[in-house]
């Protein structure tokens, strides 16, 4: 009898096993068909949007302000930041070199001296114009130069940083450190530091805003065991959890006008997930002994407890995370999937979270098609006011601020072990007979 348990044992962990690695095999080869895709689409070209002609080098073309880069993967964005970043975690976990040296290849276009200094001089050019600081934002590489906006610098030095490690380019470190010192004195913040915008109210916190300095700030914390960026990123963390957690929702409002000190009308799916990508982010590198490590977790657990209670029964979250009428999102769900994995993978949630998790990535598969494209992704969508403005913004295709955080999403769920519910008989033995004494 004892031998016979023995053997089902063995069986049912063996197929358990077998199961796992398939799973495992069909989820790698989904986010290899995504990367994949990615790579090949990126060009490394320029193209004259006039005329149509495109140039592999900038080598003695004539000067235009017609000149852009072709493919929108090599351009400065905060979005390609975050791609950048996913990038770096697939090459580390699938132990694959061509997903760094993307990223690299990326880096070195961008930073050779040839286009460096055209970008530049058509920046300038049109910079010196009338209303030259609204029209730069037609031309490539303009957040690049700008530089005025976390959005122009946050992801893409944070990406920078992740980078540095292995491939310590002087220009790398340059630039990051100019963001960093950008970020610290020059960017807006209210009197008690939170970092804040000037429009479309004086002085507005947007959600967003947390993963666009957090992100920077964890890393160059890791960086330089610098505990200043450590702790003005737990700062901003507490501060935009007192401006914009609804404690009876248990999810975060889009914004916060400190002029008519209101919050804005929409939970917004994104937001939401870039809220709790910099958590996971902080709390991936922030040192256990910080004095505030108790409380940033607590924030990270309660958020991942509101978040799970919108889930859908695909899997997914919707656009409006409280709107069930509102179409169910890609890059939303794909930042809580990976959030969620990852606090399970650390020991941040409780196991079961895994279902959360599991759920979230089978409703991300069911948005990527058989060719690896990323589809029903929320283009970069601002504040307003009316509901309607979130509820109408289209869905897109293969762009890289849903595609990124997909690939993040999945490249934690390769870690995470799936859940098994503890049987009801397991725990009958804690039960004690009160009627002995």
């Amino acid at each position: 009898m004892i031998m016979k348990k023995i053997f089902v044992f063995i069986f049912c962990s063996a197929i358990t096993f077998s199961m796992q690695a398939q799973t495992h095999a069909q989820t790698e080869s989904i986010l290899r068909k995504i990367a994949n895709r990615i790579i090949d689409e990126t060009s490394y070209k320029f193209i004259d949007s006039k005329t149509g002609q495109t140039y592999d080098s900038l080598t003695n073309v004539p000067f235009s302000l017609s000149i852009k880069i072709q493919s929108r993967y090599n351009d400065w964005h905060y979005t390609n930041g975050v791609l950048n970043i996913s990038m770096l975690e697939l090459a580390t976990q699938l132990q694959d070199s061509q997903y760094e040296n993307y990223v690299l290849k990326n880096m070195q276009f961008i930073f050779n001296p040839s286009n460096l200094n055209f970008f530049r001089e058509q920046y300038d050019t049109v910079l010196k114009q009338e209303n030259g600081l609204e029209k730069v934002s037609r031309l490539s590489n303009y957040m690049f130069y700008r530089m005025i906006r976390l959005d122009d610098y946050g992801t893409m030095a944070a990406s920078l940083v992740d980078l540095y490690q292995t491939q310590k380019n002087p220009a790398f470190k340059r630039y990051f450190d100019k963001a960093i010192h950008t970020l610290e004195y020059a960017e807006p913040r209210l009197k008690d530091g939170t970092i804040a915008r000037y429009f479309p109210h004086t002085m507005t916190i947007w959600a967003d805003d947390l993963y666009m300095s957090v992100s920077l700030l964890a890393r160059m914390g890791k960086l330089t065991g610098d505990t200043k960026y450590f702790d003005d990123a737990v700062k901003q963390v507490l501060q935009f959890h007192q401006y914009l957690w609804d404690k009876d929702k248990q999810i975060y409002y889009h914004c916060y006008y400190t002029d008519t000190r209101h919050n804005g009308v929409a939970y917004w799916g994104r937001c939401n997930g870039w809220m709790m990508m910099a958590q996971a982010d902080l709390l991936s590198v922030l040192p256990k002994n910080h004095p505030k490590y108790a409380q940033l977790l607590k924030l990270f657990q309660q958020q991942a407890i509101g978040i799970a209670r919108y889930q859908g029964q695909s899997g997914l979250w919707h656009q409006l995370l409280d709107k069930t009428d509102s179409y169910e999102e890609t890059s939303c769900s794909a930042m809580f999937t990976f959030s969620i994995a990852r606090g399970v993978n650390r020991g941040w949630l409780e196991s079961d979270f895994a279902q959360v998790a599991d759920f979230g990535w089978k409703g991300i598969l069911s948005k990527i098609t058989e060719q690896g494209d990323v589809t029903a992704i929320c283009p970069g969508t601002g504040i307003a006011p009316s509901l309607p403005v979130y509820y109408t913004r289209p869905a897109e295709k293969n762009t890289p601020m849903g595609e990124g955080p997909v690939l993040r999403a999945g490249a934690e769920i390769l870690k995470l072990k799936p859940y098994r519910e503890i049987r009801a008989s397991e725990t009958y033995r804690l039960v004690k007979d009160r009627s002995k004494k």
